[in-house]
């Protein structure tokens, strides 16, 4: 059923994909800003070592949830007007941005943890607070891929 409300384009089985990927890359970079702070009070190498995987996991997912996202963004007019959409997908573009810089910079040794490394870490939980907002309102207020009518009921 096409319905009045904005349709996700990217589907399995009828279920909207995107919001399916979403978890792992928030919960990747949530825990490389929890390692990171753990890095920086205990100085051990390996809070930095798993500070790398989960940004590295989190890139890899993120780039998923992105392919996605995109897919719905750009199926759909209805999406592509409105701001909140726009919002939560800069958003989440920078927030990747931002974390691919932040695990390259590693690449240079654990010290940038403690200069620049945390704070984009930090940063980026922020953003995720913003975008993952936004992303409830383009679900909850403006009803992004939510049928129109009760169709588990046959």
């Amino acid at each position: 059923m096409n319905g009045s409300n904005p349709r996700s384009t990217a589907k399995i089985f009828g279920h909207p994909i995107h919001p399916m990927l979403i978890p792992f890359p928030m919960v990747f970079f949530i825990s490389a800003f929890a390692t990171d702070l753990l890095f920086l009070w205990n100085a051990a190498s390996g809070w930095a070592i798993a500070s790398m995987w989960l940004l590295a996991a989190g890139l890899a997912t993120a780039a998923m949830a992105a392919a996605a996202g995109l897919t719905d963004f750009l199926g759909d007019a209805r999406i592509r007007r409105l701001r909140d959409a726009w919002m939560h997908m800069v958003g989440n573009v920078t927030a990747v941005l931002l974390e691919a810089v932040n695990l390259f910079l590693r690449f240079g040794g654990p010290e940038s943890i403690g200069s620049i490394g945390v704070i984009i870490s930090g940063l980026v939980v922020a953003i995720l607070a913003f975008t993952g907002w936004k992303g409830g309102e383009l679900v909850y207020r403006h009803r992004v891929g939510i049928e129109d009518a009760d169709t588990s009921v046959r």
